[in-house]
């Protein structure tokens, strides 16, 4: 009886623990996550202030504790980017694309490689980029200028066109009508200008909206 008694006791035991483990390991996740909203915190308002080491050393402890984070490496290749730290903005975004695909970090490869000069690899990567996401007119607008870098006019207007259809402003219809000047098509360009300052609102009244970034 006695044996009985201590086996139930046992058994009520293992089951308290069990749950206090569990109960462990849902307080050090809970804490867990809220370090890491912390750490993107940090590194959020530190890149906008232009703290790039402090945003740096928030993003690198983010990598420590989760070293498959694609968004981290993103946001530490942007980082890199606008110090001109460009071959480590590469790999980050690299690392990030291998991790996750997505065409943000496709896109900021390819900035980073128009930006040295390199518009072979800048064009690949827009292509790569605009094949997974094509809806966004700064993808378009962005590789038109690689190609025209290229000296590929065609593809430069097929380019731009396709930007004008998909956010037809003031401001993308007026680079679509400056790529129409360069390749001699002046009556074309012309009649973009005009129906751009048909848009255009007078003073006092809402202004037209800007064209969206794209999201890095």
């Amino acid at each position: 009886m006695l044996g009985l008694v201590v086996v139930a006791i046992i058994g009520f035991w293992a089951l308290y623990q069990r749950q206090t483990v569990g109960e462990v390991a849902t307080d050090l996740s809970s804490k867990l996550s809220d370090k890491l909203d912390q750490l993107w915190s940090i590194a959020q308002t530190s890149l906008q202030d232009r703290k790039y080491l402090r945003a740096e050393k928030a993003l690198l402890t983010i990598l420590k504790v989760d070293e498959r984070n694609a968004s981290a490496y993103n946001r530490l290749g942007i980082l890199y980017a606008k110090q001109q730290q460009y071959k480590e903005a590469i790999e980050c975004f690299e690392i990030a694309q291998s991790l996750e695909p997505s065409a943000s970090s496709l896109h900021n490869v390819g900035l980073i490689y128009y930006e040295t000069g390199n518009y072979d690899n800048a064009a690949l990567a827009f292509e790569q980029a605009l094949a997974i996401e094509s809806e966004h007119a700064a993808r378009h607008i962005a590789y038109a200028k690689v190609q025209e870098k290229l000296g590929n006019d065609k593809r430069m207007i097929e380019a731009l066109e396709k930007a004008v259809e998909l956010d037809p402003i003031p401001q993308t219809l007026t680079i679509l009508a400056d790529a129409y000047d360069r390749t001699g098509e002046v009556e074309l360009a012309q009649s973009l200008r005009e129906r751009a300052a048909k848009m255009i609102i007078p003073q006092g009244q809402n202004k037209i909206k800007q064209p969206r970034r794209v999201v890095m």
